[in-house]
């Protein structure tokens, strides 16, 4: 098959036209071309990257190889960016996609995203490149700059396993162990070097055939049979039980049936803004809306209840008073304990648990619902949701609330996707009712994550008839801009609406605490957050992408107007940025939590 024959089998991807390289037939092979031909055997079908000399034989063979195609490669403008992209695909797919820094300054770009990908146990293969490490073949000054003696040392706490392979035949290998241990759960980045020399070097024979499938077995975390009766029971048993979904898939099937445990069981249900939808928030068993911290209503009855169970629940410490009330039960499910490695603290707390249940949650939802005889459907009767208020004066400056219900509305019946959330965003605005409808947070605090993640997130949506919407705040917009021009570069439809309040706010939350706890004056809070003389045309930027782009919106009537614009451009097939100029503040429900979570009267 040549390469345009390649090329014109995409499946309808407009992308897979867009850089095509001239037909080109190998007469001799190299280190690289093996490594390519790995990958593209790994069944990943796209690259992220910012582009480098330490790679530059891997980039070759990607292009004059394998003709640019499974993988293909997608240019990026920052490395922050190619990997939040590969956090954005995985968090739909679940699957690794590949990505490709630059020598030890390119993987320095990447660590904040590389972090975020790990907080958020999201698989990818990062490729790094060095050397050459055989210190005859370097080049004066820039291959030495460039060469270091343990590279991955850079992200090794914060990776699940990294290699620098010295041959072809090693190389092939460690791609096969990169891809496997980044998709065993607990997933999370893998980090593989190629040395610039091995990747240059002629293959003086063609390697052995190796059966890949063979060297990635999949590995079971089923629940003992006793485990689940044992938990079944306590359920049965149950009067108070309260189910903490976490960290599941976006399995459709799995949804269906924690939706069956739950009606079985008569377990009220609590969901979180960190992670992707798991249940549906408008379900009569949901506890409240869900959000970065729980709420009063939600926090009450797991003090009172006499079964908890955490379906890998990311801050199992910071909702479970209850385990203090005699009597109640704690059951916990995870296989996070796998790499808790003590450099990073987001293992979180300690907590107390009556049972400790070592399982994927999905499989130990799908064998409690065989056990208690259960017919998951996933259908149910949502229970009514306010609707978001409208201000009493129709002149009153647009806040959050105002872009959620004027958003909403626009959407109308749409399938959609929110890719990415703001901190000041209320779980009430929009309810989930599909595994898809909402994909949680960066993972990390990693601010800037947002675009690049929403991009990557995007393209696994592409053709899935769902409407992709991410929605960002300013200073996550700013620092990630640059990400939406491969969006627009590669035809993948996008919506982005940055809450644009101008200021770092929740640092000035932060420092209004400081101030009230030292009797210094609040009204100071401001200074060093605002964005502001002048004020940044976001707009101007997202036009500079290729993006359509509309604002400041400063209205409710032009906000309803740009956000139809926008849609219509999306639904096109573009990408389209609008900039909804709001003021700073949280929701009641937020600040509330945020207030209790720190413990301050501010």
């Amino acid at each position: 098959m040549t390469i345009q024959d390649r090329g014109l089998s995409g499946g309808g991807d407009a992308s897979r036209l867009i850089e095509r390289p001239i037909e080109h037939h190998d007469a001799q092979l190299f280190g690289s071309d093996v490594v390519a031909d790995t990958l593209g055997a790994l069944d990943i079908p796209y690259i992220a990257l910012n582009p480098g000399a330490s790679f530059r034989g891997f980039h070759d063979s990607l292009v004059n190889h394998l003709g640019n195609e499974e993988p293909q490669m997608l240019l990026c403008l920052h490395e922050e960016h190619a990997v939040a992209i590969a956090q954005g695909w995985a968090k739909v797919t679940g699957k690794a996609m590949a990505v490709a820094v630059h020598s030890n300054v390119g993987l320095f770009h990447a660590t904040m995203a590389i972090f975020n990908a790990w907080c958020d146990r999201m698989p990818m293969v990062v490729f790094g490149a060095t050397g050459p490490v055989d210190a005859m073949h370097r080049r004066p000054w820039i291959d030495w700059i460039h060469t270091a003696r343990d590279q991955g040392a850079i992200v090794r706490n914060y990776v699940k396993w990294d290699d620098q392979p010295a041959s072809p035949g090693a190389a092939r290998e460690a791609l096969a162990r990169a891809k496997w241990i980044a998709e065993t759960i607990p997933q999370g980045p893998t980090y593989v070097n190629l040395d610039a020399g091995m990747q240059e070097a002629p293959l003086a024979e063609p390697l052995p055939d190796i059966q890949l499938d063979r060297l990635m077995p999949h590995v079971d975390y089923s629940p003992g049979a006793g485990a689940v009766a044992d938990l079944a029971r306590r359920l049965k048993s149950a009067r108070r039980p309260v189910i903490l979904v976490g960290r599941v898939s976006r399995s459709e099937a799995g949804w269906a049936q924690r939706i069956a445990l739950a009606e079985a069981t008569g377990a009220r249900v609590l969901t979180d803004l960190k992670i992707g939808a798991g249940f549906p928030t408008d379900h009569p068993l949901s506890l409240a809306p869900p959000g970065v911290f729980p709420l009063p209503q939600a926090q009450a009855a797991l003090d009172e209840a006499d079964l908890v169970l955490s379906l890998d629940w990311v801050v199992l410490q910071g909702v479970l008073p209850a385990a203090k009330r005699p009597g109640a039960q704690i059951v916990h499910v995870s296989l996070d304990h796998h790499i808790h490695n003590g450099w990073s603290m987001d293992h979180q707390a300690l907590t107390p648990v009556d049972a400790y249940i070592a399982a994927d949650p999905d499989a130990l939802v799908a064998e409690l619902c065989r056990e208690m005889d259960l017919s998951p459907s996933g259908t149910y009767r949502p229970a009514p949701q306010p609707e978001i208020a409208v201000p009493a004066d129709p002149q009153a400056p647009l806040g959050v609330p105002d872009l959620a219900r004027q958003l909403k509305r626009a959407v109308g019946d749409r399938a959609m996707s929110l890719l990415h959330l703001p901190l000041s965003w209320d779980g009430a605005f929009w309810p989930f009712r599909h595994p898809l409808d909402f994909l949680g947070s960066d993972g990390g605090g990693g601010i800037g994550g947002g675009p690049g993640i929403s991009v990557g997130a995007a393209l696994a949506l592409r053709g899935m008839g769902r409407l992709p919407i991410a929605i960002c705040g300013d200073g996550d917009f700013l620092m990630g801009v640059t990400a939406l021009w491969t969006a627009v570069h590669y035809r993948i439809p996008l919506l982005v609406v940055v809450a644009n309040n101008r200021s770092f706010y929740n640092d000035e939350v932060h420092q209004e605490r400081v101030a009230r706890m030292r009797g210094r004056p609040v009204e100071n809070k401001w200074i060093g957050q605002k964005m502001a003389d002048p004020e940044i045309d976001l707009a101007a930027m997202a036009r500079a992408q290729g993006a359509a782009a509309f604002g400041p919106v400063r209205d409710r009537a032009a906000m309803d107007a740009a956000f139809a614009d926008a849609i219509r451009a999306v639904e096109q097939g573009g990408v389209a940025v609008v900039d909804v100029r709001v003021e700073p503040g949280y929701t009641p429900a937020m600040a509330g939590a945020l207030t209790r979570e720190s413990g301050s009267k501010a």
